[in-house]
C-alpha cells in the first residue's frame, strides 16, 4: 500500500519531488537535533494545486501530514513524530512573489518564500515589511512565520505575524483551497477566518499564500545602547520614552551580562560597548519615515529619565548600530556552542518584566546554587527568552536531564502568577504540547480542540503538535 501512495504522490508532483529513506532524513530532524521522527516521504510541492492534490490523496489514505517551510521551529513543530504513518509536506518550491500593491502597500506571497527575501522585495518597492527574525532571516519561511505567528523586534512598533496580514490562501484538511487573499484593510462581512490558521502551527490546515501589509521605509533611524542598574530600570525607561518618542519607537532589546559574555567567546569581532562592564544593557532603535536626525531626541529622552542608568551611547551611523546590534541578534548562536539549556520563551505584561526577572532568578538559584541564567529579549512587548544551565559541560548534561521539568515548574508558576504566557512567539509544537494544558484554561482548552475536530475529524493535520 506504501508503494502505491508514493507511486500516487510522485504522480501529482513528480518522482524527483518524493524523498524516501536516507534522502528523507534531515527533513525528519528539526535543526536544534532535539527532535526526530519518521516519515513514509517528504513531498515537495510546487503550487497550491498540488497540495490540495496531496492533501486529498493523504486524506483518502489516512496518512497524516507534517507541513514543513525552513523547518526552523524551536519546539519540534515542523518535524515529524517518531510513530504513525504520515508524510511530510515542504513548500520550499512555492517561493513565488505573486503580486506587489506599492499603492496598497500590499504584497501578495507564497509560502516558501525566505523572509529575507520578502523583505528585500518590499525595499525594492520603497517600502518596508517589518517582520524581522535576527536568527533566522536567511533561512525562515513566510508560511511558517505565520503558521506560528512570529514575533521579533519589531512587534513593539508593527506588531506580531498575525497584524502583518490581511489574508490567506489555505488548503483545508480534505483537500480544498479556500481563496481568502483579500486586500481589505476593512471586512467586517463576519468570522475573520484567517485567524484560525495564523498560529495553529499547521494542526488545522497548510498555508500555501498571504497578502501581507506593507509599511512606508524608514529613511531615518538612531540606536541607542544604554547599561542600567537591573530590569527595573527598563520598564520605566520604556514608558518615558514611548511618551517622549512616540511611533518613532521601534525596537527595545534587554540584554543580560550572562548573554554578553557568552557572545564575546564565540562571536569574532565583537566588543563590550563601554569601559566598565554592567549587569544589564538595553538596544533602543527609533526610526521615521522623514529624514531628519533622531539621535539628538533620543539621546534627550535618555538624559531627562534620572536615576538608575549607569552609562549610555547613541549614533545615528548604521556602522557604529549594527556593531551594538551585532551583541544581540548573535545570542542564540554563542548559547549553542555552550551546550544544551532550559529554554524559555515567555511573555508577561510589560509593566511586569522586572517583577518576573527578579522572582524567577531568586527562585532558581535558591534551588540550584550556581546556575547560569542567560536572560535577554523583546522588552518592548513583554517577551522574554529565559534559558537556564550550568556552566560546566558535565555537570550541565546531568542538570538537564535531572531538573528540566522543575526548572520549567520554577519558571511557569512565576509566568502565571504575573498573567503571563509559557510561549510568546516560538509557539507550541511537541514541546509544550502537554505543559500547556496546566497553565491555559480549561475552557481554552476545550474550544480549542471543538474547532480541531471540527475542522480535522480524522486528526491528519500536524498530528502531535499544539494539541
Amino acid at each position: 500500500m506504501a508503494t502505491d501512495f508514493l507511486d500516487a504522490a510522485a504522480a501529482i508532483v513528480g518522482s524527483d519531488a518524493v524523498l524516501t529513506g536516507e534522502a528523507a532524513a534531515p527533513y525528519c530532524a528539526d535543526k536544534r537535533g532535539r527532535y526526530f521522527g519518521n516519515a513514509l516521504a517528504v513531498v515537495f510541492s510546487s503550487d497550491t494545486q498540488q497540495v490540495a492534490e496531496i492533501v486529498k490523496l493523504c486524506s483518502a489514505n489516512r496518512i497524516a501530514i507534517v507541513p514543513q517551510g525552513g523547518n526552523t521551529s524551536l519546539c519540534g513543530a515542523s518535524v515529524p513524530l517518531s510513530e504513525g504513518r504520515q508524510i511530510v509536506l515542504n513548500l520550499s518550491r512555492m517561493n513565488r512573489i505573486r503580486a506587489i500593491d506599492p499603492v496598497n502597500y500590499t504584497m501578495t506571497v507564497e509560502a516558501g518564500c525566505i523572509l529575507a527575501g520578502v523583505r528585500e522585495a518590499a525595499e525594492q518597492n520603497n517600502r518596508l515589511f517589518p517582520l524581522e527574525l535576527t536568527a533566522t532571516l536567511d533561512h525562515c519561511e513566510i508560511g511558517g512565520n505565520l503558521s506560528t505567528n512570529a514575533g521579533g523586534n519589531g512587534v513593539l512598533r508593527y506588531g506580531n505575524a498575525r497584524d502583518l496580514v490581511l489574508g490567506l490562501e489555505v488548503v483545508l484538511p480534505d483537500g480544498r483551497i479556500w481563496n481568502g487573499l483579500r486586500s481589505l484593510r476593512k471586512d467586517n462581512s463576519g468570522y475573520d477566518l484567517k485567524h484560525l490558521f495564523i498560529g495553529a502551527e499547521g494542526t488545522l490546515g497548510i498555508i500555501t499564500a498571504a497578502v501581507l501589509k506593507l509599511f512606508p521605509r524608514p529613511q531615518s533611524s538612531a540606536t541607542a545602547i544604554v547599561a542600567i542598574t537591573d530590569p527595573a530600570i527598563a520598564v520605566r525607561l520604556l514608558a518615558h520614552i514611548r511618551a517622549i518618542c512616540g511611533d518613532t519607537l521601534s525596537a527595545f532589546e534587554l540584554v543580560s551580562r550572562s548573554s554578553l559574555d557568552i557572545v564575546f567567546r564565540h562571536v569574532p569581532g565583537t566588543a563590550e560597548p563601554f569601559a566598565k562592564r554592567y549587569e544589564y544593557y538595553l538596544l533602543i532603535q527609533s526610526s521615521d519615515v522623514l529624514q531628519r536626525p533622531l539621535d539628538d531626541a533620543l539621546r534627550s529622552a535618555i538624559q531627562g529619565f534620572g536615576a538608575g542608568i549607569l552609562e549610555f551611547a547613541v549614533t545615528a551611523d548604521v556602522e557604529a548600530a549594527e556593531s551594538w546590534w551585532k551583541l544581540r541578534k548573535n545570542i542564540s548562536d554563542a548559547q549553542k556552542h555552550e551546550g544544551i539549556s532550559i529554554k524559555h520563551d515567555i511573555s508577561v505584561p510589560v509593566s511586569r518584566v522586572a517583577e518576573f526577572v527578579a522572582r524567577a532568578d531568586a527562585a532558581l538559584h535558591a534551588a540550584y546554587p550556581g546556575v547560569r541564567i542567560v536572560t535577554f529579549g523583546h522588552m518592548g512587548d513583554g517577551n522574554i527568552h529565559y534559558n537556564v544551565s550550568m556552566p560546566d559541560a558535565g555537570q550541565n548534561e546531568i542538570f538537564i536531564a535531572q531538573q528540566e521539568g522543575a526548572v520549567n515548574k520554577l519558571v511557569y508558576q512565576v509566568v502565571r502568577e504575573l498573567g503571563g504566557s509559557i510561549s510568546a512567539e516560538h509557539g507550541l509544537g511537541q514541546l509544550k504540547r502537554d505543559t500547556i494544558r496546566e497553565y491555559k484554561d480549561p475552557l481554552e482548552m476545550d474550544l480549542m480542540r471543538n474547532i480541531k475536530q471540527t475542522l480535522d475529524p480524522h486528526g491528519l493535520m500536524n498530528p502531535g503538535k499544539v494539541l
